[in-house]
């Protein structure tokens, strides 16, 4: 499908599947809370689950974000867009919809080009794993689209999901974590960006 389609739906309150190099997600306007609302539903996800913010570069992450360690800057150019998401504190801009009220909020930058492209007409979005909640994140767009009976459409691109998930790291502290083992190891966070402050 066109991405001129694919935008139509999602600044019409839609939801689409969208490929990340991980896996499949299902994206939706993030300032939109009845589009978010129709992902939850969509996904049967738990309401106190929160969402990401899928974003298009640094400068985006900083406009949803406070209290933003300076090392910030060179982890985004170091390793995104790419298989990262980071938690930051959230500010005043992410609707208590996104987030589920909690005082963080996570980001990731996808590394596909036509879902960059998306964000970039749309603006931010939530991109959840396109799966109904509890059962393997999606690989498969054909699979996925049976999942949801045909309810979402989106763009096919099975050869670009590698399947592992994005890594989860947590900077909203005085001490860095990783709350997701995924494709970014620590030691290669630690190479590029010594400054994380991992508890040793």
């Amino acid at each position: 499908m066109e991405n001129r389609n694919i935008r139509t739906i999602i600044q019409s309150g839609g939801a689409v599947v969208l490929p990340t190099e991980t896996v499949y997600g299902l994206f939706a306007e993030a300032l939109n809370e009845d589009a978010v609302e129709r992902v939850y539903q969509l996904k049967h996800r738990p309401k106190d689950k929160a969402m990401n913010l899928n974003v298009l570069n640094l400068n985006d992450v900083l406009k949803y974000s406070r209290n933003v360690p300076d090392f910030v800057k060179k982890v985004y150019n170091s390793f995104m867009p790419g298989p990262l998401t980071i938690i930051l504190e959230a500010n005043d801009q992410v609707p208590h919809w996104i987030n589920s009220g909690l005082p963080t909020v996570g980001f990731r930058t996808p590394n596909h080009p036509q879902t960059l492209q998306i964000i970039a007409e749309t603006g931010p979005l939530i991109g959840p794993s396109a799966n109904i909640s509890g059962q393997e994140s999606g690989k498969k767009f054909s699979d996925i689209i049976k999942d949801f009976n045909q309810q979402v459409i989106g763009i096919a691109d099975d050869e670009a999901i590698t399947g592992q998930d994005s890594t989860i790291l947590d900077l909203s502290g005085k001490t860095a974590r990783i709350l997701r083992q995924g494709a970014i190891t620590k030691e290669e966070l630690l190479a590029k960006v010594p400054e994380i402050p991992f508890e040793e």
